[in-house]
């Protein structure tokens, strides 16, 4: 053998061994030259992405995020008409007109305590009661029902404009202080619309408990006067019922 021959035959032999050991792995392929080779490149997410992808299995359901009253702008809403005195939805529009809550008024009052008269007071409420369409003649004698015809007597003071007794909780705490009549009436509208929309106030909000009800409340609202029972007055057995009798006592007048 000469010595070229036994060079290729050693040459040979040892790419051969080396061959056999390199051992197969997983991504080990067999190049079929009639298929063609695809190269397959992945993606590794970005820090942005990683960090949104484990922020997300910590957010709150929408239902139960927290609310912001100033958050979102005024929205157009329907309020619909009030027929009858059957009907105990908070939200709707007046059955009684302003002049017969007045005289309702100065019947069981003749000199009731406020900075306003008895006609402005009404005007009030039903100027703050329809822009958020809450019935403001059943708004009326609630406040009515909590100031004792406007007597006062109990810890709310008639300097407070307070005339649902926002605030209060009784053992002499007087509640909460408005600088005037309307903004005592506007306050008294927007609790009773946290209690029963989650429609936002058009008006900036002005009373201090609002978005304590929302946040309370969340997706959930009160249908009726009788609802607000043991709500805004405990323990209120009959909290709306009476209220809405002096509603109907209105019309007769």
């Amino acid at each position: 053998m000469t010595g070229s021959k036994a060079k290729k035959i050693i040459a040979a032999a040892v790419l051969g061994a080396f061959a056999i050991s390199i051992p197969m792995t997983a991504d080990a392929r067999i190049h079929d030259p009639k298929v063609e080779t695809k190269t397959v490149e992945r993606k590794l997410p970005t820090l942005r992405e990683r960090v949104a992808e484990t922020m997300s299995m910590y957010r709150l359901p929408e239902s139960e995020e927290l609310f912001d009253p100033f958050d979102a702008e005024p929205q157009n809403f329907f309020v619909p008409q009030t027929l009858s005195t059957a009907d105990t939805s908070i939200i709707g529009t007046p059955i009684a007109t302003q002049a017969q809550c007045v005289r309702y008024l100065l019947r069981n009052n003749p000199n009731p305590n406020l900075k306003v008269s008895a006609e402005e007071i009404v005007a009030y409420y039903y100027e703050e009661g329809a822009r958020e369409g809450i019935r403001p003649d059943v708004a009326f004698c609630q406040a009515l029902k909590e100031t004792g015809f406007f007597r006062y007597g109990g810890d709310v003071i008639p300097e407070q404009n307070n005339y649902c007794g926002l605030g209060t909780t009784g053992g002499g705490v007087k509640g909460e202080f408005f600088a005037t009549p309307q903004l005592g009436v506007r306050a008294h509208i927007q609790h009773l619309l946290a209690y029963s929309s989650t429609r936002r106030p058009l008006m900036p909000v002005v009373d201090p408990r609002y978005s304590i009800v929302r946040q309370a409340y969340g997706s959930r609202t009160l249908g009726t006067w009788q609802d607000l029972n043991g709500r805004w007055a405990v323990p209120g057995r009959y909290y709306g019922q009476e209220i809405l009798s002096m509603f109907r006592d209105v019309l007769i007048q």
